[in-house]
C-alpha cells in the first residue's frame, strides 16, 4: 500500500507539472485552424461531392465485372461520400464559431471523419492487396467469387464502425445539448496510462503500420512481376495496370495518412499530459490541423484512383457520358424543329 501511495504521488507530481508545461506553452488558442478547417472543406466539397458520386454510380450501376476490386472502390466510395456530405456542417461551425444544433449531430460528423479515415485505409489495403494477388496467382482469380468481396467490405465496417467509437466518445464527455462548441472546440477526457497506452498501440498498428507493410509489399512484388515472362490469360499490359493500381494507393495512403499517423502519439500524449517540452507540445498541436485537412483530401484523390486506374471505370464512363449528351442534344434539336 505504501509504495502504491507513493507511485500515485509521483504521478500526480508529473501530471500536474505536465500540465503546467502545457499552459506555460501557450498553445491553447490556435485561431489559423478556423480559416485553415474552413478553407479546406469548401475546397473540398463540391469536387469531391461531384467526383464520388459519379464515382459510385458509374461502379455501382454500370460495370458488370464485380473483380478488380470493383467491390472494394464502391465501398471506398461510400465512405469518402459520408464524409463529404457532413463538410457543409464542419464549414459552417468554422465560419461563424457557433454550433445551433444538436450535441448528437456534431458528435455524428465527428465520428464521420474518422470512420471514413479507417474505412478508406482498409479498403485501399484490401485494392492493393487484391490487385497484386489477382497478379500473381491469375488461376486463382478466376474463381474469386463476388461474395468474398462483399464478405470482407461488411466485417471492415464493423469492425472500423465499432474502433472508431472511441473518437466521439472521448471527446463529447461533458457536452451540454446545447453548446455552441463542436469539432476542434470539443473537450478531452483524458484516459488511465495503460488505457492510453493500448488505443495507441491498436490505432498505430491495426490503422497504419500493418496497412503500411501489407501496401508496401503489394508494390515491391507488382514491380518484381514486371520482370518475369507473362503468364497465360496475361499481358504485360495488365500487369502494367495492377502496378498503377498499387502505386496509385499507396500515393492516397502515404500523402493523406501518414501524416496524421505520425502525429497521432504526440499529440495524443500532449493531450494526456504525459509530454511537458514545450517544442514537442508546439509542434503536435500546431501540425494536428494540418493532418486532418490532408487526411480530408482522399475524398478527391480516391476518384482519380478509380478514373485513371481501372479501364473498365474509364470506358463506362465516357461510353455513358457520351450516351447522355447525344440523348440531350437529339431531344434540343427536336424541339428547335417542331418550334420551327
Amino acid at each position: 500500500t505504501t509504495y502504491l501511495n507513493e507511485y500515485t504521488e509521483i504521478f500526480k507530481m508529473h501530471d500536474n507539472s505536465a500540465s503546467d508545461a502545457v499552459t506555460k506553452c501557450n498553445v491553447t488558442s490556435l485561431t489559423f485552424q478556423y480559416t485553415l478547417y474552413a478553407t479546406t472543406y469548401v475546397l473540398i466539397f463540391i469536387p469531391g461531392l461531384l467526383a464520388n458520386s459519379v464515382a459510385l454510380w458509374v461502379l455501382w450501376r454500370f460495370i458488370s465485372k464485380k473483380n478488380k476490386a470493383i467491390i472494394f472502390m464502391i465501398n471506398l466510395s461510400v465512405a469518402d461520400l459520408a464524409h463529404v456530405l457532413s463538410l457543409p456542417l464542419r464549414i459552417y461551425y468554422y465560419i461563424s464559431h457557433h454550433w445551433p444544433f444538436q450535441k448528437t449531430l456534431c458528435l455524428l460528423c465527428f465520428y464521420l471523419k474518422y470512420l471514413n479515415m479507417y474505412a478508406s485505409i482498409c479498403f485501399l489495403t484490401c485494392i492493393s492487396l487484391q490487385r497484386c494477388f489477382f497478379l500473381l496467382k491469375p488461376f486463382r482469380a478466376r474463381d474469386w467469387k463476388r461474395r468474398y468481396d462483399v464478405g470482407i467490405s461488411a466485417v471492415i465496417w464493423v469492425i472500423v464502425g465499432t474502433a472508431c467509437l472511441p473518437f466521439p466518445i472521448l471527446r463529447g464527455t461533458g457536452l451540454a445539448n446545447n453548446t455552441e462548441s463542436c469539432f476542434a472546440d470539443l473537450g478531452y477526457k483524458k484516459m488511465p496510462p495503460m488505457d492510453l497506452v493500448g488505443m495507441i498501440t491498436v490505432a498505430e498498428l491495426a490503422g497504419f503500420v500493418i496497412p503500411v507493410i501489407i501496401i508496401a509489399w503489394c508494390t515491391w512484388k507488382t514491380t518484381i512481376s514486371l520482370r518475369q515472362p507473362p503468364m497465360a490469360f496475361q499481358g504485360i499490359s495488365e500487369r502494367q495496370k495492377a502496378l498503377r493500381m498499387v502505386f496509385m494507393c499507396a500515393a492516397v495512403f502515404f500523402i493523406c495518412f501518414t501524416p496524421y499517423h505520425i502525429n497521432f502519439i504526440f499529440y495524443t500524449m500532449v493531450k494526456e499530459d504525459f509530454i511537458s517540452s514545450c517544442s514537442i507540445v508546439k509542434s503536435a498541436q500546431y501540425f494536428h490541423p494540418f493532418s486532418l485537412c490532408l487526411a480530408s483530401l482522399c475524398c478527391l484523390l480516391d476518384p482519380i484512383l478509380y478514373y485513371f486506374m481501372a479501364s473498365e471505370f474509364r470506358d463506362q464512363l465516357s461510353r455513358h457520358g457520351s450516351s447522355v449528351t447525344r440523348s440531350r442534344l437529339m431531344s434540343r434539336e427536336s424541339g428547335s424543329s417542331m418550334i420551327g
